[in-house]
């Protein structure tokens, strides 16, 4: 069944519904149904779908509401149970039949309707969408691809056709010539492609703080180990997770261990560093830290802080090279292979909102934490039209908080994550900068020579 129909389904079922209690004096909710079934039956094979349901349910209405003048109200036959119909003009001999005026309407409007499908084999065709090509980071893969996302660019005239690519990805080495945006997940990347496009123009329609995704038991394991402090959401505690890697501290070697007395270190999963944003991300936390809690800057700080950060990868084995797949692995597999995973928080309430977390899932955030600010740069005219859209569109606003997003909807955000029980930081405080396109460059670069 096509979208369109399901909707169309949806609307008479509520109407049906909402008929049932305004007659629930007068009539059987089995009658009513019959009734409201009898008037949508009349409207098989129109083409133009798009008022049905309300054509059906003032014919469904005028049915229902018909009275002969006595005391007693009678139940009005549907089409299929009455033999023969009565004539709406005709007065029946010593009774009076009142039509109420929405049957009068309704009848009206379904004549008007016939005449036009009978001078028109086909309605005329809707001008065509304008089709726009863009490459993003895969965390927002889900939201381009919602039908109401998709519906919404419609309204607008637009259609957008998405490739998805890590950021990092999108800014180094994307061919970027048949497209005609780019949506990398972070501020520095979206600065460099407009720097490498010469484009001065950029929107920021949404953000996403970085977080953690892990398990209960875990969670509760690294609060006796003073990593997590619990407080309104739990705090994951960089420095002291630092101190943890510097010592070569196991998983097995935690006080009290019996939730996961594994010989592995004590490592969060993480996009591939080389080719993803929320990998540079979790290197710029780091970093930050490790610095003493300044932004590095300068080839000697980047020296200093760059055997520390390293180990942070190197120790993990394989990684994707996008955020979809380490995520898509925790959702699925839990916490053998990865007890902790460094995500988008628009990944975890969106996962929620489709049913995908499973009990004891739990949301982490990093003390202190980056706000990655999903950046738009457009390479033309029709890049910057999408742009715009987003980041000032009402309804595709709307969406992005439905899908986790930070967006300029904050009620709506903070209504979802409530709707599916998700503990969010409702005030972002420690926020920390990110460091410039180029330094936060040369530590990725030595991190990967760091892989051989």
């Amino acid at each position: 069944m096509s979208v369109e129909a399901l909707r169309e389904q949806q609307a008479i079922r509520r109407t049906t519904e909402h008929l049932v209690q305004v007659f629930a004096g007068t009539h059987s909710a089995e009658h009513v149904e019959r009734v409201m079934q009898a008037a949508y039956r009349r409207f098989d094979g129109f083409p133009v779908r798009d008022f049905i349901p309300v054509l059906a349910e003032r014919l469904a209405r005028g049915e229902l509401a018909v009275r002969v003048e006595t005391n007693v109200p009678v139940e009005v036959a549907t089409p299929e149970e009455r033999p023969e119909p009565v004539p709406v003009a005709r007065k029946m001999p010593g009774r009076k039949v009142l039509i109420p005026a929405g049957l009068a309407v309704a009848v009206a409007v379904v004549a008007t309707v016939v005449v036009v499908n009978l001078g028109q084999e086909e309605p005329p065709a809707p001008p065509p969408l304008a089709t726009v090509r863009g490459v993003i980071g895969s965390e927002k893969k889900a939201f381009f691809e919602d039908p109401q996302v998709v519906r919404a660019f419609a309204g607008k005239g637009v259609k957008v056709e998405i490739e998805t690519a890590g950021s990092r990805q999108i800014a180094t080495s994307t061919d970027l010539g048949g497209y005609d945006f780019a949506f990398p997940s972070s501020a520095p990347a979206g600065e460099y492609i407009q720097r490498l496009r010469k484009v001065g123009t950029k929107y920021t329609p949404f953000s996403s703080p970085m977080a953690i995704a892990t398990f209960q038991p875990i969670a509760d394991l690294l609060t006796k180990a003073g990593v997590v402090k619990q407080d309104a959401v739990p705090a994951f505690r960089i420095g002291r997770h630092l101190e943890l890697v510097t010592t070569d501290t196991k998983w097995d070697q935690l006080a009290g261990n019996s939730v996961y007395p594994v010989d592995k270190n004590i490592l969060i999963s993480t996009t591939d560093p080389r080719t993803s944003n929320s990998a540079a991300m979790y290197l710029a936390i780091n970093s930050y830290v490790a610095n003493g809690g300044k932004v590095v800057h300068g080839a000697s700080e980047e020296k200093t802080v760059l055997p520390l950060v390293t180990r942070l990868f190197t120790g993990q084995g394989y990684t994707d090279n996008t955020s979809e797949g380490p995520f898509n692995e925790y959702l699925t597999v839990g916490m053998g292979p990865s007890p902790m995973v460094w995500i988008y928080e628009s990944q975890f309430i969106d996962a929620a909102t489709q049913g995908r977390l499973k009990p004891g899932m739990v949301l982490m955030y990093p003390s202190p934490t980056v706000l990655s600010k999903h950046t738009l740069v457009p390479l033309n005219a029709d890049g910057d039209r999408v742009g715009r859209l987003l980041s000032t569109d009402p309804q595709l606003q709307r969406l992005a908080a439905e899908h986790g997003f930070r967006s300029g909807d904050t009620g709506r955000f903070a209504q979802v994550a409530a709707d599916h029980k998700v503990r969010v930081a409702a005030d972002l405080i420690d926020v920390v900068d990110i460091p410039s396109y180029d330094t936060l460059e040369n530590l990725l670069d030595g991190v990967a020579k760091s892989y051989g």
